[in-house]
């Protein structure tokens, strides 16, 4: 499914996220799970949700927020892309060799969108992963409007895309953009 643009600015970050989630089929209580779900070109796994990586999806769900790239596959390289050219030293080897598999992905499956994505990311802001981890600083990240998140990120206010495409394993009805 391809949704028209990404989150309004005006819209606080908790209500963009809880749209990228019902939209995805993903829930909150999946950050306190024993396993996730995963994807490796599009075959469901199940893989390990240690306490850092739970934390880092929490962080990766609100960089899809910010930027706009979507969840299928060549979403996610380009947000694993933007997400390694942020800086992944704070995430540890498991979580980042994650994130440079689906950078991997990314190039080899849409070039040219990963280069774009790539060359967005450029500059001295790092991602959210160089914060704290600590529950009230993501409380605080979900209080601000998309629009603040994008200008923390250094990400243009109407963010990185102008569509975006979900997962092959996505609801069809879900629409987080419906919402007034």
């Amino acid at each position: 499914m391809m949704l028209d643009r990404p989150y309004p600015s005006s819209w606080t970050v908790r209500r963009a996220r809880d749209a990228y989630l019902a939209e995805n089929g993903f829930t909150v209580a999946s950050y306190a799970a024993k396993w996730t779900d995963a994807t490796i070109f599009g075959i469901p796994i199940k893989v390990p949700n240690t306490k850092r990586h739970a934390w880092a999806i929490m962080l990766h769900d609100l960089h899809h927020v910010a930027t706009g790239y979507g969840t299928d596959m060549r979403g996610e390289g380009e947000i694993s892309l933007w997400e390694a050219r942020r800086g992944l030293r704070s995430l540890g080897l498991y979580v980042a060799s994650i994130v440079a598999f689906g950078s991997l992905g990314g190039v080899l499956l849409a070039p040219r969108r990963a280069l774009a994505a790539w060359q967005a990311s450029a500059g001295r802001v790092p991602s959210l992963f160089a914060g704290g981890d600590t529950e009230a600083d993501y409380e605080a990240l979900l209080a601000l409007t998309v629009g603040e998140l994008r200008a923390r990120l250094g990400v243009p206010e109407e963010g990185l895309v102008t569509s975006r495409a979900l997962h092959a394993q996505a609801p069809q009805d879900a629409t987080g953009m419906s919402q007034a």
